[in-house]
């Protein structure tokens, strides 16, 4: 079976919610990385066979937004396109779709990636509101419309908050937030522990700016913006650890250790990578940046999501034949301080590798080996998008270090891991 390269890709910076991304929909970022990508690479937009993105807070006005951002980007209308939801792992799911697809002889050249706007996912009103606004909009008389209206009281203008339904699990009722709350408890995690990973993630992309702006497009926001945003605006200059420390706990205020410092950050932000046959590559005169060697899914507790790359990992290393102490560099997505730290103390325990048959596919992960560059608690978890900004940096890393194989994972809300192994 052919290999699958990765040609190239690109990303937007990626800016806090409600900041320099907050009047760009997310169909406008994908737009932007997807042109972009087209452009550097210049490839005519006819040898493209589909189009895959993944989003989690898809638009109620772009539905299926990776068809808006093929037909936005210029790509040919006869070009189908379609999105992909996996929570987190949604910019993986995109790519791994794209491989099967590619495996599976239903195209040579696929363009995908994430995007995700979290600055724009909506606030709702209740069943009940709505209900009474159906209505009002069925009246047909002044009469009947009146009777409609005097329906309403305050709390149907009371909103409901997207974006906090989107990160609370339906199943076990917890916040993503309190998830990481149940890995600390179960695993003796500190609160210095975390906020001391989360200074490293700080000072990891604050040192490395430049490295990270070589896989960055410049976007100018809009007419207010004299010049173009060519950074994350996450990453905090001069971060402390005294800084972090004095945060108060967020998602448990009285006992919790979790605070808006070693947590991932509310981001807008968009991803493209141009996934291609080997010998499709060739025939187009590409260079691979690297190739997918193997990919995995995994399923925990809900409760438990962030402890989902422990479980991902052993499973595609077995898939690719390969052992931990082979991979020369990881990625492993802060979604939490804590979560990352949990997964950490679970591949290095022998219990854990016995409990679940995991012999020879664990050991523990070289600090020097791990998201070299920072990760999410700095630059921000634009979930649609995060799991394709791992492998374009990883695969980035990959080659400018003559590195051979690494390593990406992710936890998914709703009790999930995702992990793919790449290679040069």
């Amino acid at each position: 079976m052919e290999r699958i390269a990765i040609v190239d890709g690109i990303r937007t910076p990626f800016c806090k919610m409600g900041t320099s991304f907050n009047d760009l929909s997310a169909q406008e970022l994908g737009r932007i990385a997807a042109r972009e990508l087209i452009e550097r690479t210049s490839l005519d937009v006819k040898n493209i066979d589909e189009v895959i993105f993944g989003c989690v807070g898809q638009p109620a006005d772009a539905a299926n937004i990776a068809r808006v951002i093929t037909l936005l980007a210029g790509i040919p209308k006869t070009t189908p396109a379609f999105t992909v939801h996996r929570n987190c792992a949604s910019g993986i799911e995109a790519v791994v779709n794209a491989a099967i697809k590619i495996q599976a002889g239903e195209g040579r050249c696929i363009l995908a990636g994430g995007t995700e706007s979290m600055s724009n996912i909506p606030f709702l009103f209740s069943k009940a509101a709505q209900e009474i606004f159906m209505e009002l909009g069925r009246a047909k008389t002044t009469t009947a419309r009146l009777q409609a209206f005097l329906k309403f009281r305050l709390q149907h203008f009371s909103p409901r908050i997207g974006l906090q339904l989107g990160l609370t699990d339906p199943v076990c009722g917890l916040n993503m937030g309190q998830t990481a709350e149940v890995l600390v408890k179960e695993f003796g995690i500190t609160r210095r522990e975390q906020d001391e990973f989360s200074l490293l993630s700080h000072l990891r992309v604050i040192a490395n700016r430049a490295i990270l702006r070589e896989e960055i497009v410049p976007v100018i926001p809009g007419p207010k913006y004299k010049e173009a945003i060519v950074d994350d605006n996450g990453p905090r200059e001069g971060q402390t650890y005294d800084a972090l420390a004095k945060l108060k706990p967020f998602f448990e205020r009285e006992t919790g250790t979790v605070t808006a410092g070693n947590s991932s950050q509310i981001t807008d932000g968009a991803v493209a990578l141009l996934v291609i046959c080997e010998s499709r590559a060739r025939e187009l005169g590409f260079k691979p940046l690297g190739f997918i060697r193997a990919f995995a899914f995994a399923g925990v507790e809900p409760h438990r999501m962030g402890i989902g790359p422990a479980h991902a990992i052993p499973k595609v290393l077995k898939k690719a034949g390969l052992k931990l102490s082979d991979m020369q560099a990881i990625e492993i997505n802060e979604a939490f301080a804590a979560q990352v730290l949990a997964c950490l103390k679970s591949l290095a325990s022998d219990k854990f590798t016995k409990d679940f048959g995991y012999e020879g596919y664990t050991g523990e992960i070289d600090p020097a080996k791990l998201n070299v560059n920072g990760g999410a608690i700095a630059l921000g978890h634009p979930v649609g998008a995060t799991g394709a900004r791992l492998i374009l940096t990883m695969l980035k890393h990959l080659n400018r270090h003559n590195f051979n194989l690494g390593l990406v994972s992710l936890c998914v809300g709703g009790g999930q891991g995702a992990a793919v192994i790449l290679e040069r």
